[in-house]
């Protein structure tokens, strides 16, 4: 096991003139990581959050989705990814981002959704590194804040050029890189290749991050012994967890694992996350972009359950149905007093 990237991973990083607390970050993950998110990670202990992935054409011309998806008012570090084919919108985008107060910009180069490569985004760059390092030079050039860029291994296993390109993107003035292990053509399917990323992490000077399939305190500690980064990126494992971050980077900072919010204080959390929510978008909108979180954190907490029952199951359709949000709120708490019974029982 690496101690000295646990040990990085735990401390203070510097992306550029930024420095975060730690090396364990929340990935930008698109209808997830909106403000109210990426505030209780925060507030856990996570070292940095990013945005939704904001398309920058749209962002630029003032579409009002993309402009929720960039808010970070009240954050300390305000990080927003930008995603796009043109270097003169990503360019414009990066711009309007460091004036709204933005403290750095990640550029997406992983995504592998096919309504994103099939514009030629995201990970579909990485079958054009002229292309990917064009559009870096032009973000580089139109801030000051310092930019990062999000990338997989490559498109497919026979172009795996993520060592490359974090090359060429060190050379224009990138200022950290965060590896997803897995190709484009893999999806999410399989298992991320925490050994390649080290291949990337031997390839530059800059700060690697490593992502993918992190769900654990244990699973970052391996990413990081076998990858060598300088740090962590926690996806689809903090999905109804946004305490998880947080709680990766104490345990590596101090070998303590903490205990999940359970019962009163899981209750106050979901309640807290769910109004949050509701002030943040226009009332009907919070109420639905809200059900995949409420979704998420129900399972967690039937999980020590053995088996369902018939009132979790009514409980449950009418929190992820009903659009007036007290109803929603009156059936959570009923929820959750609910299961805090049974697992005494």
């Amino acid at each position: 096991m690496s101690l000295s990237a646990i040990h990085n991973a735990a401390a203070s990083l510097s992306i550029g003139a930024v420095t975060v607390p730690n090396g364990v970050f929340l990935a930008p993950m698109s209808g997830i990581t909106d403000l109210p998110f990426r505030e209780l990670a925060g507030q856990f202990g996570a070292g940095l959050v990013i945005s939704e992935m904001v398309a920058s054409k749209a962002f630029a011309v003032g579409k009002e989705e993309m402009r929720l998806r960039a808010e970070g008012q009240g954050m300390d570090i305000h990080a927003v990814q930008l995603a796009g084919n043109r270097a003169d919108w990503m360019a414009e985008a990066a711009r309007l981002s460091e004036g709204a107060g933005a403290s750095l910009i990640d550029i997406n180069m992983g995504c592998p959704a096919k309504k994103v490569i099939s514009g030629y985004s995201g990970s579909a760059l990485m079958r054009d590194l002229d292309q990917a390092v064009r559009l870096i030079d032009a973000v580089v050039d139109a801030v000051s804040v310092p930019v990062t860029v999000k990338m997989r291994l490559g498109w497919d296993n026979a172009s795996l050029n993520a060592a490359e390109l974090s090359s060429r993107a060190e050379q224009s003035g990138v200022a950290l890189v965060t590896i997803h292990g897995r190709t484009r053509n893999q999806f999410y399917k399989g298992y991320a290749d925490w050994d390649a990323i080290k291949a990337v992490k031997d390839a530059v000077s800059i700060p690697v991050i490593a992502n993918g399939d992190v769900l654990n305190e244990e699973d970052a500690q391996d990413i990081l012994s076998r990858s060598g980064a300088d740090g962590v990126m926690v996806g689809r494992g903090a999905y109804g967890r946004p305490w998880l971050p947080g709680h990766i980077a104490h345990f590596l900072a101090c070998g303590e694992k903490l205990d999940h919010p359970r019962g009163d204080e899981l209750l106050a959390l979901v309640i807290d996350h769910y109004d949050r929510m509701i002030d943040y978008y226009p009332e009907v909108v919070g109420v639905r972009c809200a059900r995949k979180h409420l979704g998420w954190y129900m399972d967690h907490a039937t999980e020590p359950m053995q088996s369902a029952s018939s009132q979790l199951a009514r409980l449950r359709k009418q929190i992820l149905t009903a659009d007036d949000p007290e109803q929603v709120r009156i059936a959570l708490r009923a929820y959750f007093q609910f299961t805090a019974e049974r697992q005494v029982a």
